[in-house]
C-alpha cells in the first residue's frame, strides 16, 4: 500500500530543496520486497521507509505498478527529494492470499520460489508457478533498484553486471553524487546475486568501480543487500569499511547479516543500527556519517 501523496515529477520533486546545515548525512539501505509480504498482501512501504529519517535511502526490490508512479517516486515526493531508478526485472505481484495465515511466508516459500513475486522476464518461472492462477490475476510491473535524497543527486550513472545462471534478475550498481556542504560524496547502491549464483564476478567489478571513485579523489558510501555475510563482503569491497554489524535476515528471527553500508576511511561513522521492521523479510540498516571537510 502506497499513501496518496502526490508522486515525483519525472526524478525531482516539487518540494523545498534540502541543505545540510553539517557534514553529517544519515544513509538507509532496505530491501522491501516489492511492498508485499511472500502472501501478497501489502504493507505500507512508503510510511516504513519514510520512518527511517534518513537524507539518502538504497532500496532494493522496489515496484512499481504498470501505469502508476512507483515507490520510489512517492518516497521522493514524501521526503521532497529527488530520486535515481533502475529496472532489473518485470513481472507481477501477486494479490493477497484469502486464507493467508498470520505469518510472513508459507513454509517452502524459499524452497518452491513461490513468494508472490514473480519476475519473469530474465529467465522463465518454473511451470507451476507460471500456469498459477495466482500469477494469472498478478498485478503487472516492474521491480526496481533506487538511491532517494533529500540532497540533489548528480553525475548518476548505471553499470550493468553480467548474467549468472538461475538468477532471476538483471544485476547492476546504480552510482550517483550527493554535495554535503563543501564535501562531494558518491554514493553506490546495488542488490548481489546469491553467492551460488555466482556474485564473486560481480563484487569483482563493484571493487574496480569503487576503487576508481577513490582514484579520482571521491569519498565513497555504498550499500544494498549483498546476499553475503559482512567478513566477506568487507574482503570483497576493501578498502571500504563496515559501518554497522547486525543480524538482518530473516526480519522475523535474524541469524545473518546481508544487508550493508559501507564508508571509505576518510568519512566517520557516527552511529549505526538495525530497525526492527518486520514488514519485509529484510531488516532495514541505518547509519549516521560525517563527512570530513577540506
Amino acid at each position: 500500500m502506497f499513501l496518496p501523496v502526490e508522486p515525483a515529477t519525472g526524478r525531482e520533486s516539487k518540494g523545498p530543496k534540502f541543505e545540510s546545515v553539517s557534514n553529517e548525512i544519515t544513509v538507509a539501505t532496505y530491501n522491501i520486497h516489492a511492498g508485499i509480504d511472500a502472501w501478497g498482501r501489502r504493507f505500507d512501504a512508503l510510511d516504513a521507509i519514510v520512518s527511517l529519517d534518513a537524507d539518502v535511502y538504497i532500496l532494493q526490490e522496489c515496484w512499481t505498478p504498470e501505469g502508476e508512479p512507483g515507490i520510489a517516486s512517492h518516497v521522493a515526493a514524501a521526503i521532497g527529494g529527488s530520486f535515481e531508478e533502475v529496472t532489473l526485472a518485470s513481472g507481477r505481484r501477486a494479490l493477497p492470499h484469502p486464507e493467508a495465515p498470520p505469518v510472513w511466508h508459507r513454509r517452502k516459500a524459499f524452497l518452491d520460489g513461490d513468494h508472490s513475486l514473480y519476475l519473469e522476464s530474465v529467465r522463465p518461472l518454473r511451470e507451476r508457478i507460471a500456469h498459477s492462477e495466482r500469477f494469472a490475476h498478478g498485478e503487472s510491473g516492474v521491480f526496481s533498484l533506487a538511491v532517494i535524497s533529500r540532497l540533489p543527486l548528480s553525475e548518476t550513472s548505471t553499470v550493468w553486471l553480467s548474467s549468472l545462471p538461475r538468477d532471476q534478475v538483471q544485476r547492476a550498481i546504480l552510482s550517483t553524487s550527493i554535495h554535503v556542504n563543501d564535501k562531494s560524496v558518491r554514493v553506490f547502491g546495488t542488490h548481489m546475486a546469491h553467492l551460488s549464483q555466482g556474485s564473486p564476478r560481480h563484487f569483482r567489478v563493484f571493487r574496480q568501480e569503487i576503487l576508481a571513485s577513490l582514484r579520482q579523489g571521491s569519498d565513497v558510501i555504498a550499500g544494498g543487500d549483498m546476499n553475503a555475510w559482512g567478513p566477506l563482503v568487507a574482503a570483497h569491497l576493501r578498502p571500504l569499511r563496515r559501518a554497522v554489524k547486525a543480524k538482518t535476515w530473516p526480519s522475523w528471527g535474524p541469524h545473518s547479516q546481508v544487508d550493508h553500508l559501507l564508508a571509505s576511511a576518510q568519512i566517520q561513522v557516527l552511529e549505526g543500527r538495525v530497525a526492527h521492521m518486520t514488514q519485509s523479510d529484510h531488516l532495514p540498516v541505518v547509519a549516521k556519517f560525517r563527512l570530513e571537510r577540506d
